[in-house]
C-alpha cells in the first residue's frame, strides 16, 4: 500500500521537507549562537545572506506543512475502502497505532508552522533583524516536531496493511466507550453548547476591542486558543451530529466526504486559519516596543485581529446554518 500515489507524494514530499528542516535548523543555533549585528565580520555577513536563504527556504516548508495536514487527512478518507470495517478516515488512522499521533502532530505542527511564517514576515520588515532570535528559537522547537512526524508517517503508512479489520467511526466515537474519543463523544450537548457559543463570543468580543483599541492582545490570543480546543471538542459533542441528523453519530472525519458537500474542510480551515493570526496577535506583543517595528506591528496585529474574527465568525456562521436549516433537533 505504500506505493498508492498520494501516500508516495505525502511521504516523498514529507521527507524533502524534514531534510530542508534539518539544514534550517542547522544554520539556525549556528545564528542563534554566533550572530552579532554590531559585528562587521565577515561571519555576521555570511549569516545575514545566510538567513535570507533559510526564511525563503522555510516558507516553502512551512506552506506545505500546513497543507499536508489536509492532505493527510483526505488520504486516510480516500484509503477507508481498503480496511473491513472502516467509513472514513477514522477507520484508516485505527488501522495501526500511529495514525491517530501522526495527526495530532500535524495538527500541533500546523499551528507552530503558521506561527513561524507570520514571525518570518514581520521580521523581514525590520531592518535590524529584530525578531532573529525568537524566530529561529521556535524553530528549533518545530523540527524535532516535523522530524518526529515524518519517521511516524513513514511508519504508519509502511505498516498498512489492506487484510486488516478496523474499527468503525461509530465504534470508535461511541458515547459508551471509555477512551478520550469516547468522553468528548460523551459530553452533554447543552453545556457544550453554552461553552460553544460563549467562547465564541468573548473572543469576538476581545478582538474587536483588540482591533479598536489595541488593548488585551495576550487576553486574546489565549482567548483563541481556548476557543479552538472547546469547537474541536464541540465538533464532536454536538455540531457533527446536525450535519448527520443522527443522534449518536459523533465522527468528525465524515463530514469530509462528498455527501455532506465537503463541509468538514471548511470547518477544519476557518478553525486552523483563526486559531494561528490569534496566536500571532500574542506571539507578537513583547515585540511591539521594537523601534525598528514601531509602526509594523500594531498593523500587522490589527490585520491577525481581523482574520481570526472573519474565521472564526465563518466557522460559527456554518454550524448555526445547519443547526437552523436542519429539522434535526437534540434533546
Amino acid at each position: 500500500m505504500i506505493q498508492h500515489p498520494a501516500i508516495l507524494a505525502l511521504t516523498i514530499a514529507s521527507l524533502m521537507t524534514g531534510l530542508m528542516l534539518i539544514y534550517a535548523g542547522w544554520y539556525g543555533t549556528w545564528i542563534l549562537d554566533k550572530w552579532d549585528l554590531h559585528s562587521g565580520s565577515e561571519l555576521q555577513l555570511n549569516l545575514e545572506r545566510r538567513t535570507y536563504l533559510i526564511s525563503v527556504i522555510l516558507s516553502y516548508a512551512l506552506l506545505f506543512q500546513i497543507a499536508s495536514l489536509f492532505l493527510y487527512i483526505f488520504t486516510a478518507d480516500n484509503l477507508h475502502s481498503q480496511f473491513t470495517g472502516a467509513m472514513c478516515a477514522a477507520g484508516s488512522l485505527g488501522v495501526n497505532s500511529f495514525g491517530y499521533p501522526v495527526l495530532i502532530l500535524k495538527i500541533l505542527n500546523c499551528l507552530l508552522a503558521g506561527v513561524w511564517l507570520i514571525i518570518n514576515h514581520v521580521d523581514t520588515r525590520g531592518y535590524d533583524y529584530p525578531l532573529i532570535k525568537a524566530k529561529y528559537g521556535l524553530l528549533n522547537v518545530l523540527v524535532p516536531l516535523v522530524l518526529l512526524e515524518v519517521v511516524f508517517q513513514f511508519v504508519y503508512f509502511f505498516n498498512l496493511k489492506a487484510d486488516v479489520i478496523t474499527s468503525c467511526c461509530g465504534s470508535l466515537f461511541s458515547t459508551d466507550k471509555h477512551s478520550i474519543a469516547g468522553e468528548i463523544a460523551g459530553l452533554p450537548s447543552g453545556p457544550m453548547q453554552a461553552a460553544f457559543f460563549g467562547i465564541m463570543a468573548a473572543t469576538v468580543v476581545c478582538g474587536m476591542v483588540f482591533f479598536l483599541k489595541k488593548r488585551g492582545g495576550y487576553l486574546f490570543a489565549a482567548l483563541s486558543a481556548l476557543t479552538f480546543l472547546v469547537s474541536s471538542a464541540a465538533l464532536v459533542s454536538f455540531i457533527c451530529l446536525y450535519f448527520y441528523e443522527l443522534p449518536s453519530h459523533h465522527c468528525p472525519f465524515c463530514i469530509l466526504q462528498k455527501e455532506y458537500h465537503y463541509i468538514g474542510y471548511a470547518l477544519y480551515a476557518t478553525l486552523l486559519g483563526g486559531t494561528v493570526s490569534g496566536l500571532g496577535v500574542g506571539v507578537l506583543m513583547p515585540f511591539s516596543t521594537c523601534s525598528s517595528l514601531s509602526g509594523v506591528i500594531p498593523n500587522i496585529q490589527r490585520r491577525l485581529a481581523a482574520t481570526t474574527l472573519i474565521m472564526y465568525l465563518l466557522f460559527t456562521l456554518i454550524v448555526v446554518w445547519r443547526m437552523l436549516s436542519t429539522s434535526f433537533t437534540l434533546g
